[in-house]
């Protein structure tokens, strides 16, 4: 639908009362004009007929009222009461009746079922009252009856329809609150589940992971606590205790979040870590050379995807070029950022058994992807290639 129709509409809604009113005045004025008065005659206390146009002093001010009818329609049922008393007994126009209903719709809708209670009393007595003073006015109880079923079936109808509309959105109102509730429900039975897997993960780590760990480091010190250790192993021991003493701390952290939820995380420090990642890989026996050329700071989202990509790369060429060369390149321009890692050479290692998952790549694939960069990893005519371009500024 148009915006200009929606918007067009919204202002007729807005003004409807307004325009119900001018209605019902003109509706007032033709009724005066063809003389169209009389309707409860029976109830009347005049004895001679009057002009038509007498039934504007109740049709106008009752037409008036319509503009209570979203303010205060209690109040306009109220008012438009006392007018149609006093039309009745009169001059018997039409308009009080109508607007009179229609305030009596408005009203019901609106109120409590305690005030619909006390509007349908009402309107029993104005249906007793009128079948009353028919019967006595013209001694006629077939006229008295008349009255009563003519009376209650207008203002019954009006009141019928404002109840159903009542009850209806009240149903409507409580379906919405039993699903926002559902919804609620379903919010905190998923948050409890997952606070289960996090605990249960986390007992894991602490269990399992970070006691192979911990036992890791302990075993490298006291390997290294041996006298007879060549220059090259003790390097590498080295390489493995403090790598392990990371992990472990990095495992510790991890641990912390998925327990409490609100532990700061233990982040590593992006690009300025790779020097200390070459020196591992050097004293884990493979020859690095960094190539680092980058002066400014990144963003840092793309710092830690960078030292990621290095970290994965290396951690490979270990695995599969132990005793080859590799070349760490990191460049940047105003648009992207190239972190490169070339190896030459060696071979992979023949124990520990250490079977590849084939997770790191796709993983960081993934975290490139997510920073809308390029990954590509693949064989060169004497090694290996890693490679990945990254946006020098994080997209939003």
């Amino acid at each position: 639908m148009p915006a200009t129709t929606i918007s067009w509409r919204k202002r007729i809604s807005a003004r409807r009362p307004a325009v119900d009113a001018i209605g019902y005045a003109l509706g007032a004025l033709l009724g005066a004009a063809v003389g169209f008065t009389g309707l409860w005659s029976s109830l009347s206390l005049l004895s001679d007929p009057v002009s038509p146009w007498w039934t504007l002093l109740a049709g106008l001010p009752a037409a008036a009222l319509v503009l209570l009818r979203d303010r205060a329609p209690l109040l306009g049922l109220v008012l438009a009461g006392v007018l149609l008393v006093g039309d009745v007994l009169t001059v018997s126009g039409v308009v009080p009746v109508i607007v009179t209903l229609d305030l009596l719709y408005a009203a019901v809708v609106r109120a409590t079922a305690r005030i619909r209670r006390r509007i349908l009393a009402v309107v029993l007595v104005f249906a007793a009252a009128s079948a009353l003073g028919a019967g006595l006015s013209t001694g006629e109880p077939r006229v008295a009856i008349l009255m009563a079923m003519q009376t209650a079936g207008l203002l019954g109808v009006a009141y019928w329809w404002g109840t159903s509309t009542a009850q209806s959105q009240e149903l409507v109102a409580l379906h919405r609150q039993r699903a926002e509730d559902a919804e609620r429900l379903a919010v905190r039975d998923r948050h409890e589940a997952v606070e289960r897997e996090r605990e249960a993960m986390a007992r894991e780590l602490h269990d399992l992971v970070a006691g192979h760990v911990s036992a890791v480091a302990i075993r490298a010190e006291a390997a290294l606590s041996d006298p007879a250790q060549s220059d090259r192993d003790a390097s590498a021991l080295r390489a493995v205790r403090d790598s392990s003493l990371r992990a472990h701390d990095a495992l510790r952290s991890m641990i912390a979040v998925l327990r409490t939820g609100d532990a700061p995380l233990v982040i590593s420090a992006g690009t300025t870590t790779i020097p200390a990642m070459v020196r591992d890989a050097e004293r884990s026996g493979l020859t690095v050379t960094l190539r680092d050329s980058i002066t400014e700071p990144l963003p840092a989202a793309v710092d830690q995807a960078a030292a990621r990509i290095v970290q994965e790369a290396l951690a490979n060429c270990v695995r599969h070029a132990s005793g080859g060369e590799a070349t760490v390149f990191l460049t940047a321009d105003t648009r992207e950022v190239d972190v490169r890692v070339v190896s030459r050479g060696g071979g992979p290692i023949t124990a520990p058994e250490l079977p590849g998952s084939g997770w790191g790549l796709e993983l960081l694939r993934e975290r490139v992807r997510a920073l809308e960069g390029t990954l590509d990893a693949g064989p060169t005519t004497s090694g290996w290639s890693v490679r990945a371009l990254l946006p020098r500024e994080v997209p939003l």
